[in-house]
Formats: structure tokens, sequence, C-alpha cells
């Protein structure tokens, strides 16, 4: 599985750019209580999401700097 490409998360418009957003912190937050509670889960999924949160923040930051 490859890291999620940032020229997918530029194409994309506000609105789901803020879904995005909630969707892969919720994501984050599930996976945190699967390590907690000890049931089974992928821990490279850290990985892509935090990868991909921080491509959404940044568009999301840069857009709202250049309105």
């Amino acid at each position: 599985m490859t890291l999620p490409k940032i020229l997918d998360v530029i194409q994309m418009d506000d609105s789901s750019l803020s879904e995005e957003i909630i969707a892969i912190k919720r994501q984050l937050f599930d996976l945190r209580l699967k390590r907690a509670t000890r049931q089974d889960f992928k821990p490279h999924l850290f990985k892509h999401s935090k990868h991909r949160l921080a491509q959404l923040l940044t568009v999301e930051k840069s857009r709202a700097q250049s309105n």
C-alpha cells in the first residue's frame, strides 16, 4: 500500500476537504482505541492516516491564506 498523493487532495473542493479531515481524525481515534484495548489493527495505518491528515491540513491552510 502506497502513501496517498497530494495531487488528489489539491483537486478536492473545500467541503469534501473538510469532510475528509473529519473522517481521518475519526480513523486515527479508532486506531488509538484499538491499540489501547489490544484489539487487532494494522500499525501501518497510523503512518498512512497521519500522512494523509498532514496533506489535508496543509492544503486547507494554504487555501485559507490565499483567500
